[in-house]
């Protein structure tokens, strides 16, 4: 169900990694309804650009939510701009589906580099659920990881891989992924979260070793309403669009290839939306 909240005040920001950035603001009527999976879309200023953002975490007595992101282009960039005591324009939500929970046996959740945060609130579904839950989390250098601390309490263990090896085991999620198959012998179900690229390898090892795999495609949603189609994906040889069909699917039945190129249709507009931005007023 959709809510609406009234009060979006920034309480709390952090710096996690180079352009990554946590916002905690007040959004209680989203904070008591939101479930892992989730998304809000916000909307820093008047007139301003609507994004989509998962919910990292929320404490519904506090009445806040846990936004975690990476700025990427104008929009993102102008949310570095707001101050712990002021207000965001908008913020609409729970939207989308929620993770699809149940008690099935040993979970891996998968963060690869920004993905880390939205696999943070359905690592601790899972777990919740009555699961065994292992975690990874991968990102090309230390500097880029970020809640170690939040993944060991949601998680029974947790495993860090760089590209580089400069903390953790050096590799990538896919690595990961088939040291746990040996040391655990049975992975029941499987869920990744990060860019394009590693969830569609993360899926094709998957499909090898017979792993059911959740991918969250929420990199690629842009209005969050189904509306502006930039999301349309394939799964399972049929349309779908991640904001209102997702943003979970069967990882084992996305076109990557089809998503890839979607992903790409309107990164140059953004380039230059983030560079005229960058350059400040004329």
């Amino acid at each position: 169900m959709t809510t609406w909240s009234q009060h979006f005040e920034l309480v709390d920001r952090q710096d996690l990694a180079p352009k990554v950035t946590l916002y905690r603001l007040r959004a209680a009527q989203v904070a008591t309804s939101r479930k892992a999976g989730q998304f809000v879309i916000v909307r820093v200023r008047e007139g301003g650009e609507r994004i989509p953002l998962t919910i990292a975490d929320a404490d519904p007595q506090a009445g806040t939510i846990t936004l975690v992101v990476q700025e990427v282009g104008k929009t993102t960039a102008l949310m570095t701009g707001v101050k712990v005591g002021e207000t965001f324009a908008d913020v609409v939500g729970p939207l989308g589906s929620p993770t699809h929970l149940k008690r099935v046996g040993t979970v891996v959740c998968v963060g690869g580099g920004i993905g880390i945060a939205p696999i943070h609130p359905i690592a601790q579904a899972m777990r919740a659920a009555g699961n065994r839950v292992a975690s990874v989390l991968a990102a090309r250098d230390k500097d880029r990881l970020f809640f170690r601390t939040e993944m060991r309490r949601a998680s029974d263990e947790i495993r860090i891989w760089t590209d580089d090896g400069s903390e953790g085991k050096k590799g990538l999620a896919t690595d990961a992924i088939r040291e746990l198959q040996t040391e655990l012998g049975r992975i029941d179900q499987l869920v990744a979260i990060g860019p394009v690229p590693m969830m569609k390898a993360v899926s094709q090892l998957t499909r090898s070793l017979g792993i059911p795999t959740l991918v969250s495609l929420n990199p690629v949603m842009v209005d969050g309403t189904g509306m502006c189609g930039g999301c349309r994906v394939t799964v399972n040889g049929q349309s779908k669009f991640v904001c209102v069909d997702g943003p979970e699917f069967d990882g084992h039945q996305v076109d990557f290839d089809e998503l890839s190129r979607r992903q790409a249709l309107y990164r140059e507009d953004e380039r230059l939306a983030y560079a005229r931005h960058q350059e400040g007023p004329r």
